[in-house]
């Protein structure tokens, strides 16, 4: 169950499609959509751009697993959902399809690549967190592998003077040519296919040996996640710049969702918690103590006084033993709702009833009139399989009287 669709409505696909489906969904709208293809359609250019970026989003799986979970508002602060613009959608769609579209230039740069140095996708995780680590705080060392520039080459793939600008595409990375259509000449652009679209060449034998000619590393590098008492669902915790990098690529950040897990006996609304307590009868009408353990592992002994008759469904409060209120530490309410849990059949024998009532307060009169006819009758048991018969034919009597209900009548002849 994801908790929104407005991505996978974009390319219309169902919340369930698979990466092929979803690949096929991108190809026929960024086809379809193209502002090349659309030259006098404002609206066919942002929809070009919505569906790139919906595709940016759910062909990554990190990025989709999120937006799974938290919707939109959940890839918000890792720099996602500002939509793209058009720089970034035609590189996608070049990327995508090889450069080889015939659609030049709608987003400015030569071939629609982008000019100067690019910054890398932010990458989010999900961070799962108890109620007990928000109340309490929490710090959680998590392993992070990203992608660095090669300190021994520097980022070049090979030692100096071994790298050299790729002569076909002139060190961009891509090469254009012309094709005629009957009176109509277009222009394709294609990743080169010499240098594999990097506009640079160097020969096997003189790549770095660290790299091997990549130019970047993969470092596996420490995060120390502060927790901080009173964060809520969905808050997001930002490492700035600690993303993967490259020559020229500068890089994003590593962005934290907390993900907050059901606690099994507290409910949290905002700053402050909801408990439900039961309560034996005796406790209810005379008064005594439950004990409810927080959850900072302490103990609360609440006592119900004499004569303060606890109701099923009465709601009271403890002030100030609720959450922390974020960076604050100021804190929400505890709220009790009591259930009050009656004995069983045969709890007490006749002498013992008689002493209820003589404590309990009097009976209410019945109220039936003095010249009533009145009848005593029995209680028993229900029969399950009764209870169900008599509930679906409750259920029919009220289809029967829906209005437009059709209805026999008889007419006279």
């Amino acid at each position: 169950m994801v908790k929104e669709t407005a991505l996978y409505d974009v390319l219309g696909v169902s919340p369930d499609a698979n990466d092929a489906q979803i690949k096929k969904a991108y190809r026929v709208n960024a086809l379809k959509y193209h502002p090349d293809k659309n030259q006098h359609s404002p609206e066919a250019a942002e929809k070009f751009k919505d569906v790139s970026h919906a595709y940016e989003i759910l062909s990554d799986s990190q990025k989709r697993e999120v937006y799974d979970r938290f919707g939109q508002e959940g890839l918000s602060g890792a720099g996602d959902m500002g939509g793209m613009n058009g720089s970034a959608a035609e590189a996608l769609f070049s990327q995508f399809f090889g450069g080889a579209g015939g659609f030049g230039g709608m987003f400015g740069g030569a071939g629609g690549r982008p000019s100067g140095p690019r910054r890398s996708r932010d990458i989010v995780h999900a961070l799962r967190v108890t109620l007990e680590d928000l109340y309490k705080g929490k710090v959680s060392k998590l392993a992070l592998t990203r992608t660095v520039t090669c300190a021994k080459c520097h980022g070049k793939g090979g030692k100096d003077g071994a790298v050299k600008k790729c002569a076909t595409c002139n060190g961009s990375g891509s090469v254009t040519f012309q094709r005629g259509m009957g009176h109509i000449i277009q222009q394709f652009q294609s990743v080169c296919q010499d240098c594999r679209g990097e506009g640079e060449i160097v020969k096997d034998k003189d790549r770095c040996k660290e790299c091997k000619g990549k130019k970047t590393i993969n470092e596996k590098k420490i995060l120390e996640v502060n927790i901080d008492k009173g964060m809520s669902h969905n808050q997001k915790i930002t490492f700035a710049e600690q993303g993967d990098e490259g020559p020229d690529i500068l890089p994003g950040d590593v962005v934290f969702v907390i993900d907050e897990q059901p606690h099994e006996r507290f409910t949290r609304k905002k700053d402050d918690l909801y408990y439900h307590a039961k309560v034996d009868l005796l406790t209810a009408l005379a008064g005594g103590s439950i004990a409810i353990k927080h959850l900072d592992d302490e103990w609360l002994k609440v006592d119900i006084i004499p004569g303060e008759t606890i109701q099923p469904g009465l709601v009271k409060v403890i002030e100030g033993r609720g959450m922390p209120s974020y960076r604050h530490h100021n804190h929400g309410n505890l709220y009790i709702e009591f259930e009050v849990e009656f004995p069983g059949n045969n709890f007490a024998t006749l002498e013992q009833l008689a002493l209820l009532e003589k404590v309990l307060p009097a009976r209410p009169a019945l109220g039936i009139p003095e010249d009533a006819m009145t009848e005593d009758v029995v209680l028993q048991d229900v029969d399950p399989t009764q209870q169900e018969r008599a509930r679906t034919q409750v259920n029919d009597d009220e289809d029967d009287d829906e209005p437009g209900a059709e209805r026999a009548q008889c007419t006279s002849q």
